[in-house]
């Protein structure tokens, strides 16, 4: 009951849920995900370069293909944009002036990534998709340095090969 009154309240008054990583701020920040999901581009790009085409003539064939590829590349998108996403907290909610200061090519790593996420939204690009890992590598190494800690690299441990930057 008190669900239902909420949601007319709500709708009453125009009332729009917010979504965000937390503003409060929450002090919580790991560019974890933005590695993962740039590895994920990666792997797209990947299984996308060694997807076969189908015969001409085999609609069957031919559709499983599209839905395939269709599968691939809004997965390989969103992927892209969860990287900028996940980039775009820690740079907006964690990087501070002293961080700028200290490190000068903080914004351009930044704004590296913010354009690499975007031309892998584009196009299927296999040496772009690269570029975004080892970007987004360098950034993660970068983070981690802003709050002192050495970081390692180790093996991602998954299909696409490639390493994850972890704190030492």
């Amino acid at each position: 009951m008190f669900n239902t009154l909420g949601r007319f309240v709500e709708r009453a008054l125009g009332i729009e849920t917010a979504h965000a990583h937390c503003d409060i701020p929450c002090g919580i920040y790991d560019p974890h995900g933005a590695q993962l999901a740039a590895l994920t581009v990666l792997r797209l790009n990947q299984l996308a370069a060694n997807l076969a085409m189908p015969a001409p003539g085999d609609k069957a064939a031919m559709d499983a293909y599209g839905n395939t590829m269709a599968r691939y590349i809004a997965t390989k998108e969103a992927h892209a944009e969860l990287v900028k996403h996940e980039v775009r907290v820690i740079w907006g909610d964690y990087i501070r002036p002293e961080h700028v200061e200290k490190y000068p090519d903080l914004h351009g790593s930044v704004f590296g990534i913010m354009k690499l996420g975007s031309r892998n939204k584009q196009a299927m690009d296999l040496k772009a998709a690269e570029e975004l890992v080892a970007a987004v590598q360098k950034f993660a190494e970068l983070f981690w340095t802003t709050k002192g800690v050495q970081t390692r690299r180790g093996p991602s441990n998954q299909t696409v090969g490639g390493e994850i930057v972890y704190p030492a």
